[in-house]
């Protein structure tokens, strides 16, 4: 059984080092920030979850203190990306060409819709 454990210890390190590997070579070969973000927080957090239950199968007194850590990370890697992609869009960081904008789309007619309000809750001069 040990014997078992520690192979899957090693196996489940191996795996997410590879995902790291994919993260990095992601960052490096997208084309926008957009994507690159994407390929940087998704793979990033998979290979920081395997690797922590690979150390929690090599070391299992320690497997408390790791999931703290990876519930830490399953918390802030994808609220960080989120909040990262936000300010990028909004600081008109060009991505790639969008088919449909949801968001352009939701500020236009948040623009319109004040605008008509504006229009129609003003009394003429007489």
């Amino acid at each position: 059984m040990d014997t078992l454990l520690t192979d899957l210890g090693h196996a489940l390190l191996a795996a997410g080092l590879f995902f790291f590997w994919v993260s990095g070579l992601g960052l490096i070969r997208m084309p926008d920030v957009f994507t690159r973000m994407h390929a940087g927080t998704k793979a990033t957090t998979l290979g920081a979850l395997l690797t922590l239950l690979g150390a929690a199968c090599l070391q299992p007194d320690w497997a408390a203190k790791l999931l703290l850590l990876a519930i830490f990370i399953l918390l802030t890697n994808p609220l960080s990306a989120s909040v990262l992609a936000r300010a990028a869009y909004r600081t008109g960081t060009i991505g790639m060409t969008l088919k449909v904008d949801a968001c352009a789309e939701r500020d236009r007619a948040a623009a319109v819709e004040t605008a008509e309000t504006s229009a129609t809750h003003t009394e003429p001069n007489a």
